[in-house]
């Protein structure tokens, strides 16, 4: 019900505010500069006299836009002048040389901070600062890759899934889940844990995703498969503005996107809502020999329709308090509403060992699942007059609650439709609670214009508890089956970090080191069975708890380097992996946990080579190879006779596997990655990303054969085609996107996954003047060939299986943007806007 109020209060706001907003024309782009003039002694010098110049209308001469005198602190900040591509800032103060700033800047910037200013006094000449800033497609960094996905239009009106399926080195499998070159990597958001899942992120709140398949030690060592940080856009544009966002598609699809932001004095206050369903009839299928001895004993088919419908809400509001020039503290809190539901349908047939048909089976379950979320978090940042200096702090307070329900009929016959046995029915009623708490603080302090030294603290708390009851359902009553639990788990992370870097003429190096303690405390809260870890153990064990990072890099010449980087990382059991619930959602294909999985500890390296050239077009090639000890692997095998009279009545095939986790002995990956952008003129554009990879895993466990390795690749392709004509045309202004990706086929301990493909295909038209306005028309999954198979082989069973979770859908997307940058609600004269707010800098 609160819910409903706060929608319709929103969009009162909105429909008030827009229609207002919407019928002003902003004039022209608008930018601010902030600095501070300082002497040597760094002091600030009061009532230097700054001056903004841009290029006049010929080329020739420089006009004055603005101007102010310094504050007693030497603080100055001037807006609302237009945007031009070179801008001077001339500065004079009595005694004191005159000083002279030039600024490149881009269209995209609102914002620069030009630091601290030094005035020589009585001197002469002139200094001449140049400052340039480009924004590309993808940018290395010693320790990351940042990818932009402004150009991402395929994405338009889904979520951060959508994202991600476009990013080089990242792919999504068929249940959602995303991995980093065929690894799951940590999922931040703004650089901090959350428990929002992906579909819960709208792909048009984020900015860009930050990847970083090595992390330094100053980043979370629980990130074996490397980190994915995803950057949600920040808007701190002085005045009013805001984007509205509809869509709708098939099967099912419903969007919509407000976001509003008031930038006023020292406050900037924002606030977004979003609304996201989709649907979908998706099939499955199984096909099984159980075997004894090398010898068939019988055949196993099945086929499943399965129809979800997920739909999500979520607000997220709050303010910046640019208290100072350098000082920002920002308040936000988001809260995610959730619900889905899903209807299978199954079809099973029963053949004796020459594949003779001798039973049917049926199976029909109806599925509920809800759940909120809520995020609340504390943001400070100090940036010292010193560049690039700089004292951060978060708290950050994630809150989730999740129910489910499920309903199971199964049922048995002869071939001529005679019931073979009595009908299982099972109801299934669970939740579960989670709290998690992070505090982070970092400090950045650049020694010298070379060196720097990072250091930083990490508080990670994680509580979790879930109840889930089974129950067997007969003309007598209802029986509590014994897979039911209640369990709860507490995790507790503590970390710190110094890392230190510098450069020599051309090597640069960045050495650093990570302590990290962390347990596990498990319990089934009936049995009393209690499990986890602890690391490090004891003071013997003080290995386990540092993780190193190294790398190397050397500017071959301008634009063109290569750099070798070397770390050590570990990768914790989550609750699934660990929780020894028998999850009986398929009765032919169980899933369970194993309280006995340790961590897996893995040392990786990478050499990367990095050239850009021509027009703004890149190469990036990356040999990379890991190597685990305790590789924490998935394994299936036919239940016991044991374990199928202990899920008797539970609706559970006799010859049904049942699927677990275990400690491999090692594994050892070897991969080569080739990526490159490439721009063809100024209206097309592609990037091909290709990595081969080479696995090997060995298992030691008594009675177990899973040792496997083997080869695998997979390719993506990006193009972009913008038409841009100088006549009037109605194609004028329409953007063209086409992805494709496909993977090979990868080995498993215990057979193989099969290859997979699939083609996203989009197209944008611009609208408006300026491009306020734009309608996008995507089609994902365009063969509707996204699906997820594979091979079991083993001793007791072999099994070929294919299932989809999504299907190809068609979506349309219309965005408005607009925005008051002149607005003005607090009232202020002009002339003491002229004068200079005191306002904070974006960051």
């Amino acid at each position: 019900m609160r819910f409903k109020y706060m929608c319709r209060i929103v969009t009162c706001i909105f429909l008030l505010v827009s229609h207002w907003a919407m019928a002003q024309e902003t004039e022209s782009k608008k930018i601010k500069l902030l600095g501070k003039v300082v002497d040597q002694k760094n002091k600030g010098i009061e009532a230097a006299s700054v001056q903004f110049f841009i290029k006049s209308a010929d080329g020739i001469k420089d006009s004055l836009v603005g101007g102010m005198l310094t504050r007693a602190n030497g603080d100055f900040n001037i807006e609302s002048f237009p945007y031009s591509d070179s801008l001077k800032i001339a500065i004079t103060a009595i005694g004191y040389a005159d000083f002279i700033v030039m600024s490149y800047m881009e269209r995209s910037m609102n914002e620069k901070d030009l630091g601290n200013i030094k005035l020589t006094q009585d001197s002469k000449f002139l200094n001449t600062v140049t400052v340039v800033g480009q924004k590309p497609a993808m940018e290395m960094a010693i320790d990351r890759k940042v990818f932009n996905v402004e150009k991402n239009i395929t994405s338009a009106g889904g979520t951060a899934i959508d994202v991600m399926k476009n990013i080089p080195s990242v792919s999504v499998d068929v249940d959602g889940n995303v991995l980093l070159r065929n690894n799951a990597p940590q999922i931040f958001v703004d650089g901090l844990p959350t428990i929002l899942t992906l579909e819960q992120i709208p792909a048009d709140n984020i900015d860009r995703v930050e990847l970083f398949t090595n992390p330094s030690a100053k980043f979370d060592a629980s990130s074996r498969g490397g980190i994915i940080n995803v950057i949600l856009k920040k808007n701190r544009k002085n005045g009013l503005n805001g984007i509205v966002a509809a869509g709708l598609g098939s099967p099912k699809i419903a969007t919509s996107n407000i976001t509003l932001n008031l930038r006023q004095g020292k406050f900037n206050f924002f606030v977004n809502g979003n609304y996201n369903q989709s649907g979908g009839r998706a099939k499955g299928e199984t096909k099984r020999q159980n075997k004894s001895a090398d010898t068939i004993q019988n055949y196993f088919d099945q086929q499943s329709l399965t129809e979800r419908i997920r739909k999500f809400s979520s607000v997220r509001f709050g303010l910046d308090l640019f208290a100072t020039n350098r000082t920002t503290i920002t308040l936000s809190q988001n809260f995610v509403w959730g619900k889905s539901t899903s209807d299978e349908e199954q079809s099973q047939i029963f053949y004796n060992y020459i594949k003779v048909p001798e039973r049917n089976g049926s199976r029909v379950a109806e599925g509920a699942n809800k759940n909120t979320r809520s995020n609340t978090q504390v943001s400070y940042k100090y940036r010292f007059p010193k560049q690039g200096k700089e004292l951060s702090a978060d708290i950050n307070y994630n809150r989730g609650k999740t129910t489910d329900a499920t309903s199971i009929l199964n049922s048995y016959f002869n071939l001529d439709g005679t019931q073979y046995a009595d009908p299982i029915r099972v109801r299934n009623a669970g939740d579960n609670n989670n709290n998690q708490f992070t505090f982070q603080s970092d400090f950045i302090n650049p020694i010298t214009e070379n060196q720097k030294l990072e250091m930083g603290v990490r508080a990670y708390s994680n509580q979790f508890t879930s109840v889930f009851n089974s129950f067997a359902v007969q003309p007598a009553g209802e029986i509590k089956l014994p897979l039911s639990n209640h369990y709860k788990y507490r995790e507790q992370v503590n970390a710190a970090y110094i890392t230190y870097s510098n450069k020599l003429k051309s090597f640069s190096y960045q050495a650093g080191i990570r302590f990290e303690h962390s347990e596990f405390k498990g319990e089934l809260v009936d049995s009393a069975l209690k499990f986890g870890y602890s690391y490090p153990k004891d003071i013997g064990g003080i290995f386990d708890a540092l993780f190193p990072s190294l790398f190397l890099t050397r500017e071959l010449s301008e634009g063109e380097e290569i750099q070798l980087n070397y770390t050590r990382r570990v990768r914790r059991p989550n609750f699934w992996q660990l929780n020894p619930f028998v999850d009986i959602s398929d009765p032919y294909n169980l899933q369970q946990g194993n309280p006995a999985l340790q961590p897996e500890f893995t040392n990786s390296y990478e050499f990367n080579y990095n050239k850009q050239y021509g027009n703004k077009n890149n190469l990036l090639a990356v040999l990379y190879h890991q190597r685990s000890a305790g590789e924490m692997t998935r394994f299936g095998d036919t239940i016991t006779t044991e374990q199928y009279t202990q899920l008797n009545n539970a609706a559970v095939d006799q010859n049904a596997i049942l699927n677990t986790f275990i400690n491999a002995a090692s594994e050892t990956v070897w991969g080569l990655e080739l990526t490159l952008q490439q721009n063809l003129g100024k209206s097309f554009d592609f990037s091909p990303n290709i990595n081969f990879q080479y696995q090997k895993i060995i298992v030691d466990n008594p009675g177990l054969n899973l040792s496997n390795q083997g080869f695998n690749w997979e390719a993506q392709m990006t193009i972009n085609y913008r038409i841009s004509t100088s006549k009037p045309s109605i194609l004028n202004k329409t953007s063209i996107q086409w992805i494709g990706e496909y993977e090979s086929s990868e080995i498993t301990p215990q057979g193989k996954n099969k290859p997979q493909y699939y083609m996203d295909l989009a197209v944008r038209r611009d609208l408006f003047k300026g491009n306020k306005g734009s309608l996008v028309l995507g089609i994902n999954d365009v063969f509707n060939s996204r699906r997820f198979a594979g091979i079991y082989d083993t001793d007791n069973f072999y099994q070929e299986f294919f299932r989809r979770r999504n299907v190809r859908n068609f979506r349309i997307t219309f965005t408005y943007r607009f925005g008051d940058s002149d607005l003005n609600l607090f009232r202020k004269s002009r002339e003491r806007e002229s004068g200079g707010a005191d306002e904070g800098p974006d960051n």
